[in-house]
């Protein structure tokens, strides 16, 4: 009635050390991300659109790598790797749901640079605080029912092949491998979303950096211009490892076999986007830099 998940190698002392970095690593989002979320609360300077949904985007990351890391961190330790079939069912609807959800906040962040930069006259009535918690709100409420339609679809399948999924958590290409029935219709629906959606936010992100960059050109070579680069350039990386690495996985026919190589490009669209969030929005930003300045002053 359940599954068993791949380890990244049987060998205890490697166990051990992927089960430490994981969780190191897993340490370090979490302190990141509710560094910012506290960060962009407390300091009323930061109450902007761009904040908003940088602390948005921090709540998401912290939720999304609690989804697979922890769960893959215990298995490397024990002896036992399997999941039920409804631990299976919840990882693979908080998986897609979160990718879902995490694509549409960089890609209104995208916007909201965009708005920032090029329509800087007009930022404040096009980028309200009624318009920002709408986009908020409909970008979770369409990957509710994104990622249940998803989930549905995938685990109607029936899986004979084998129980061993060759991923360290739930996701749909290494389900479709265990599949004894046709799965065409499933990969088809993969592949005409990661193209509508995935192409299509990747478009629009595109667009808006290309506007963003011929205005910032325009500007006189000094402050203003290192800070706008400096503030997309993190962002368009952050997107590339994400959505490249992402569908690799997602876009590969179910009939290649799986291996290591799969496990190491899902750690760079399930981890990496995660970790680095915070390093880069906090380390490259000098208004969070100062808010954390003034906070700990105050609080010692």
């Amino acid at each position: 009635m359940g599954f068993l998940l791949m380890r990244f190698s049987d060998v205890w002392e490697l166990r051990v050390l992927h089960a430490v970095s994981f969780f190191l690593m897993y340490l370090m989002t979490l302190i990141g991300n509710f560094l910012i979320v506290i960060v962009t609360t407390l300091d009323k300077n930061l109450d902007t659109p761009m904040y908003f949904f940088l602390r948005n985007l921090s709540m998401l990351d912290a939720c999304y790598i609690s989804v697979t890391v922890p769960n893959s961190c215990v298995n490397s330790l024990l002896d036992s790797n399997a999941i039920s079939k409804l631990g299976c069912v919840a990882q693979v609807f908080l998986v897609v749901f979160f990718v879902y959800v995490e694509l549409l906040f960089l890609t209104i962040m995208a916007h909201d640079r965009y708005v920032a930069i090029c329509q800087p006259l007009h930022y404040s009535v096009i980028m309200n605080t009624r318009v920002c918690v709408q986009m908020t709100l409909a970008s979770i409420l369409s990957g509710l029912v994104y990622s249940g339609f998803y989930t549905g679809y995938t685990f109607r399948l029936p899986f004979c092949h084998s129980k061993i999924i060759h991923q360290f958590f739930c996701d749909i290409p290494s389900l479709l491998k265990l599949s004894c029935s046709n799965t065409f219709s499933n990969e088809m629906i993969i592949l005409a979303s990661s193209l509508g959606i995935g192409g299509g936010c990747f478009i629009f992100i595109i667009r808006s950096y290309i506007h963003i960059f011929s205005t910032v050109l325009k500007f006189p070579s000094g402050a203003d211009r290192t800070k706008a680069f400096s503030t997309c350039i993190p962002h368009i990386l952050v997107v590339s490892i994400f959505l490249s690495s992402g569908i690799y996985v997602y876009l590969r026919p179910s009939a290649i076999s799986a291996t290591i190589q799969n496990m190491v490009f899902s750690i760079f669209y399930s981890i990496i986007p995660p970790l680095f969030n915070p390093i880069i929005y906090s380390l490259r930003n000098e208004q969070i830099k100062c808010a954390i300045r003034k906070i700990t002053q105050k609080l010692f």
